[in-house]
Order: structure tokens, then C-alpha cells, then sequence
């Protein structure tokens, strides 16, 4: 029988997320990036944890300038994308599209999702069917592309589009009360949508996070994965476009939001 895991959701700057993973039988614990390190050691402290490995998406400072003073204060071991874009300082491992990272004797597979940049790797925690998106997916959006094109970006998102219904997805920014305002203009006659965002307004008007969510719920309302709806091609006056050409108005309109 595999070890329970629990995951522990802490706030760092503006809106960024980091997630302690810990196993109860083993005591290794994973941190998901650190932008912040101060931020991942009181989450730590805090829990009662002490962290064996950091596994960090992507190279923008928001998500590593954390990386060696953490590794300093806990000699965790530090896992990260293959250099295809700027140089990570502290790697002790390198990972690429489909590799397996066995963390404490739970599978955690590799999806490289280039678009934001072009190291962004998600990690896979497949028998507790959670998945770490980085600057991927986000709760109803998707990452700028600073380093990718649409195509590129729409690609990955297809991949993650893949994985089980019912996983739970941790993206790594709290964007989700504008991307809810931005989905609801593209696809307004969306139901799934209007209760969705009900219960995005009354969880931030509570000061809760929105995130974790569920996969299930990001292909019911997040317009990046629906570019091939009937209703936000109309809205977009592309019904006949493709969905890469959706996918990258789409995308230009947030930008602009």
C-alpha cells in the first residue's frame, strides 16, 4: 500500500504559490519551486517537515530565488529542468519530458510544457493523481508566452489536457479572479462557468485561495482548453479558424486584460 501524502499550500510575493508535498510513513518532503526562501522555511517550520527534495518548474526568479539558500539550511537534493533556456543555478539533477523522479517510493513523472518558457517541466504525482503546472495551466488561463508561441503553448496544454479528469491541479499564481472576469467574455453562455466563478468570487471575498482545482473543472470553463467550442469561436468571430489560431487570440486578448 503506497504512504499517504499530505500537501501543505503556502502564499510567497505577490501571488505566488509554493506546495510542501510530505509523506507520512517516510518523512521526505518535496517543496514545489522557492521563489522565497525565508517563505519555504517558515512553511517548514511551521509543519514540522524537513525537506529532502525541491523540485522547481521553471527558471524565472519568482520560483528559484529561493533555490540555494534552501538547499544551504536543509541539503535537500535539488531537481530541475535540463538547461533549454536560462541556467538554474543549485541542480543536483536534471529532468526532461518523461522522465520518472521516484520520490520516497511514489512515482512523479516528468511533462515538459514549453510556452511560457522553454524549461517548463510539471510534475506528475500519478498515484495521487495531483499535478504541479508551474506557469502552465492556471486556474481558467494559461501562462504568458515569454519564450514559446501559441502553438507551442496550446501543444502543452493539450498534454496536460490528457491526464486523468480527476486530478488536482496547483499552478503556481493566484490569477484566478481575472482570468474567471476574462473567461466569462469570451464564453458567456458557459453555466459550468457562472457557478464556477459564484465560488471563485465568495472563496477570495473570504481571503481562501482558489487553488488547488480540479482538472475536470478546468475543461469545463478554462477557455484555453475549449478552443474548439462552438460558442467562443462566435464570440471571436472564428468559426472556422483553427485551434491554434483560437488558442493564440485568445491569448493575445489576456494579454491585453
Amino acid at each position: 500500500i503506497m504512504s499517504r501524502l499530505e500537501f501543505h499550500q503556502y502564499p510567497y510575493g505577490g501571488d505566488n504559490y509554493g506546495v510542501l508535498v510530505h509523506d507520512v510513513k517516510t518523512g521526505a518532503t518535496a517543496s514545489i519551486d522557492s521563489g522565497d526562501a525565508s517563505a519555504t522555511l517558515a512553511a517548514l517550520e511551521s509543519c514540522g517537515w524537513t525537506l529532502s527534495h525541491l523540485l522547481l518548474t521553471h527558471h524565472h526568479g519568482d520560483h528559484t530565488a529561493g533555490t540555494l539558500a534552501v538547499k544551504k539550511a536543509t541539503g535537500c537534493k535539488v531537481i530541475g529542468p535540463a538547461p533549454l533556456s536560462s541556467k538554474i543555478d543549485g541542480l543536483d539533477e536534471h529532468v526532461n519530458d518523461g522522465d520518472v523522479i521516484d520520490f520516497s517510493g511514489h512515482k512523479v513523472s516528468v511533462i515538459h510544457t514549453p510556452g511560457h518558457t522553454t524549461d517548463m517541466m510539471n510534475y506528475h504525482f500519478v498515484d495521487a493523481q495531483v499535478v504541479f503546472t508551474g506557469d502552465t495551466l492556471f486556474a481558467m488561463g494559461c501562462g504568458r508566452l515569454f519564450e514559446g508561441d501559441a502553438e507551442m503553448m496550446f501543444n502543452s496544454m493539450q498534454k496536460l489536457a490528457k491526464l486523468p479528469a480527476e486530478t488536482t491541479v496547483y499552478c503556481s499564481h493566484e490569477y484566478t479572479e481575472t482570468n474567471a472576469r476574462f473567461a466569462t467574455d469570451v464564453d458567456p453562455d458557459n453555466k459550468a462557468l457562472v457557478t464556477r466563478v459564484a465560488s471563485i468570487k465568495a472563496l477570495r471575498a473570504d481571503g481562501q485561495p482558489t487553488i488547488p482545482c480540479k482538472l475536470s473543472d478546468e475543461l469545463a470553463t478554462n477557455p484555453f482548453l475549449r478552443t474548439s467550442d462552438s460558442g467562443i469561436r462566435k464570440t471571436l468571430g472564428m468559426e472556422s479558424a483553427s485551434d491554434v489560431a483560437v488558442f493564440a487570440e485568445l491569448r493575445n486578448r489576456r494579454n491585453q486584460y
